[in-house]
């Protein structure tokens, strides 16, 4: 009997030093990249708004504003060549305390929705087990969303991969070095931190960061060897430290927005159970709808080990979020027919229509909410911009909802 002779196989040499070379180049050229975009003393600056965007922000006329310039009352605005008047968020913010200290006519809460006594700290957790879902763009606009009405909000990025930190101006291999994440404040040695150390403010006013970085990833490897000696030491268990970290900052915040990363290990765990709401994000094929189940089913089984072992879960709300949606796309759409079918209010009514607007931002790491009109083809930012606002009012109004604000 003959014996096929396999050809000798040509493998590829030193493939780790292969890989380390390729992701040396593209770090580099992605460093020059950003450096060109933002040299490396440059602190992201968000743009100012015209007077008809204020005045909408605020909630009252433009010859309201006008009055209030006239007048010299609060902050005074940019006035350009031909006129136009330009105010930065800060002044948006300053105007909307005076206003609320004089109300004409409309209550306080109007202008400065802070929390009042008796509500709680909303925490968000936007998460799914799939990457590409629409997580970190979410995460990003509905925390600048938030902040644009006058909520004071504190992002956490506990997502390894730190995107919305870059995309909120802070790189995670420059800017963030050693004990500088999250895990600073739930680790479980000497070196833990109080979390107020650790929240920087933004260049958006009224939002505070948590960066992230690959330091992240240490709590998934700690936390095995101290569930081993919990028992022995009184040790907080993995469950309760973020929400336990968050106590100390709670009142500084109306509401904390926490990009999850894209698996089901102790970080998310930890976001998940500190959370008192949960935004899923699901882009409406049947791939990612598929692994949305495992993903469901997943975490049905480890909180419910969570719950067992003493942790509280206190949610006001679930809601799926349709990300990158195509109205014209068929599939698309009955994917969408089938998950509203299937959970009904419990997905959103308003889907995050797919848009280059959103990534032609994005190749700036910038936001719609942040790149402005004119930079864009009008028509392709207007449709973006009314469809992201309608998704983050939605979530706004179940925040309020929560509060018995509705």
């Amino acid at each position: 009997m003959s014996v096929a002779v396999q050809p000798d196989r040509e493998f590829l040499p030193n493939v780790d030093e292969t890989i380390g070379a390729q992701a040396e180049l593209l770090s580099t050229h992605l460093q020059t990249m950003s450096e060109a975009l933002f040299a490396p003393d440059t602190l992201k600056v968000l743009r100012r708004f015209t007077s008809g965007e204020a005045a909408r922000l605020i909630g009252v006329s433009d010859s309201t504003l006008r009055k209030m310039t006239l007048a010299g009352e609060g902050p005074q605005p940019e006035t350009t060549s031909n006129g136009r008047r330009l105010y930065t968020l800060s002044d948006i913010n300053e105007i909307r305390k005076l206003l609320a200290q004089s109300p004409r006519g409309r209550e306080a809460i109007h202008f400065v929705p802070h929390r009042r006594p008796g509500e709680h700290l909303q925490v968000l957790a936007v998460t799914n087990f799939k990457g590409g879902s629409g997580k970190t763009t979410t995460s990003a606009h509905l925390a600048q969303h938030l902040a644009l009405q006058g909520y004071r909000v504190l992002a956490i990025d506990l997502d390894p991969q730190a995107s919305l930190s870059a995309l909120l101006g802070v790189l995670p291999e420059v800017d963030v070095v050693s004990n500088q994440t999250l895990y600073a404040a739930i680790r479980y040695d000497d070196a833990k931190r109080p979390l107020s150390d650790i929240i920087r403010r933004t260049y958006f006013d009224g939002l505070d960061l948590v960066p992230g970085n690959l330091e992240l990833m240490e709590f998934e490897h700690t936390t095995p060897k101290a569930l081993t000696t919990v028992a022995r030491t009184g040790e907080m268990l993995f469950f309760a430290r973020v929400a336990a970290a968050l106590d100390d900052v709670a009142d500084n915040y109306d509401v904390v927005v926490i990009d999850c990363p894209p698996q089901l290990g102790f970080l998310t765990l930890s976001g998940l159970c500190a959370a008192t709401a949960m935004i899923v994000t699901v882009h409406p094929q049947m791939l990612d709808v598929s692994s949305m189940s495992q993903f469901l089913l997943m975490t049905r089984d480890l909180l419910g080990v969570v719950r067992d072992a003493g942790g509280e879960l206190k949610y006001d709300f679930v809601r799926y979020l349709l990300t990158r949606f195509e109205p014209q796309d068929a599939p698309q759409t009955k994917v969408a027919a089938l998950l509203r079918n299937l959970f009904d209010d419990f997905v959103l009514t308003n889907p995050m229509l797919k848009s280059a607007a959103v990534s032609d931002a994005g190749l700036t790491k910038q936001t719609l909410y942040e790149i402005g009109r004119e930079n864009l083809t009008r028509a392709t930012y207007d449709r973006a911009m009314e469809s992201l606002n309608a998704v983050n009012t939605e979530i706004e109004g179940l925040i309020k909802r929560a509060w018995g604000r509705l």
